[in-house]
């Protein structure tokens, strides 16, 4: 795919681990009170009796499997990882039960220079599929956990003297996740928000720094972006930037691509202290972005040649040519009829499939060591040539109808 291919370019290493894991793994890391445990995992109790999760994001599992078989302790990595993960929650456009991400991860990097390799990184992907101008880069600083706690206490004391106009779900994290009622997308909460303290008033000077020096290397770089004092991501272990890419064109699902810093994480999950980034990709999220936008191109063939033969004498040979033709051509889609039937149904079958020639042995072709060259989309009588001469001809065909671009 297009992804890893850039991916690579970058870099970065694909990892893979479970789907599977023990629940205890995502209570540690995401956070007893987020949304995420309390509500939307796929939890149940294998035959061992024990807790097991089907997993609801990426990070925590990278991390397990990554600190599991020694691949963090006095290193640096860079990792990506991509497949479903499952939530129990309501499907609607743009959010599905399971779904698919993209995942990467940066471990043993503290400075700012991998957060921005990852914003440009993500902006790369999302300039190769074509979509960049209808993303938009939102970041900001939740600074350290010990700033949080003192912001989520003066936040709680503020929110406590409006708590009965406040949404129903805002009332509730008042008492388990109070930096979460920043994401309310209620309008009543959200103009209670507007006199209400604000995280960067308790950010360390350390942290504003850091995050001075990110804003003026973004600007150098040409990223434009946002600066969006409520984005707190739903995830507990996120510490300093916090970024994602969101669109308008998908309604409600705005967010495309999220992530940030967490470098606490490794160490709650039992590993050494390990400085690490991240972001994760929804995959269906960026197939309807570019279905809204008319990206994807009709695809006007199933292939590009069709294989035809008669006769059992045939059936070896056009085998042996089909594997030969995705040798010479492995960009193009070749085509073998299975199923028997007479040569005329065969023609029929390459028409209808759009493609634009058709290759047929017989008996005689057979005989002649020499396979029938048809045109199907132009007014070109039909040859028969060896299969080195063939493959020359196609070759020169094809390079008339170059076909460009990412798919």
């Amino acid at each position: 795919s297009c992804y890893q291919a850039i991916l690579s370019r970058f870099a970065y290493k694909e990892i893979r681990f479970p789907i599977l894991e023990e629940t205890q793994l995502f209570k540690r890391s995401v956070g007893e009170v987020t949304d995420i445990v309390e509500k939307e995992m796929y939890t149940f109790v294998d035959r061992n009796d024990e807790s097991v999760t089907l997993r609801p994001e990426g990070t925590a599992g990278c991390v397990r499997a990554a600190e599991q078989h020694g691949l963090l302790y006095n290193q640096t990595q860079r990792f990506f990882y991509s497949g479903p993960m499952f939530r129990h929650e309501r499907p609607q456009k743009g959010r599905a039960r399971q779904f698919h991400q993209l995942g990467v991860e940066a471990f043993g990097f503290s400075g700012t220079d991998i957060e921005l390799e990852l914003i440009l990184l993500s902006a790369e992907l999302f300039n190769q599929l074509g979509v960049m101008d209808a993303v938009t880069l939102e970041i900001n600083s939740i600074g350290s956990s010990e700033a949080r706690a003192d912001f989520g206490k003066a936040l709680t004391s503020y929110l406590s003297q409006h708590k009965s106009e406040l949404d129903v779900d805002s009332q509730k994290r008042l008492e388990t996740n109070p930096l979460r009622i920043l994401d309310s997308k209620d309008a009543k909460t959200q103009v209670i928000l507007k006199n209400a303290p604000a995280l960067k008033d308790f950010l360390s000077e350390e942290s504003k720094v850091r995050f001075e020096a990110l804003k003026s290397a973004l600007n150098e770089l040409s990223i434009s972006y946002k600066e969006t004092p409520s984005l707190v991501r739903g995830l507990d272990y996120y510490n300093d930037l916090v970024f994602e890419w969101t669109t308008t064109h998908l309604g409600a699902q705005a967010t495309v691509c999220a992530g940030g810093r967490y470098d606490r994480l490794v160490e709650t999950l039992g590993g050494k202290s390990t400085p690490a980034v991240g972001f994760a990709l929804g995959l269906e999220r960026l197939i309807l972005l570019k279905e809204t936008l008319g990206l994807f191109k009709e695809q006007k063939s199933d292939c590009d040649v069709f294989i035809a033969y008669v006769g059992d004498e045939a059936e070896v040979a056009a085998l042996r040519l089909s594997m030969e033709m995705r040798k010479a051509f492995p960009d193009r889609i070749v085509l073998l009829n299975c199923g028997g039937s007479g040569l005329k149904s065969q023609l029929k079958k390459a028409d209808k499939s759009g493609a634009q020639f058709a290759l047929i042995l017989g008996e005689q072709e057979l005989e002649a060591k020499q396979v029938q060259l048809k045109y199907l989309r132009e007014q070109k009588d039909a040859v028969q040539l060896s299969e080195e001469k063939l493959i020359i001809r196609l070759t020169d065909e094809f390079s008339k109808s170059q076909v460009g671009g990412l798919v």
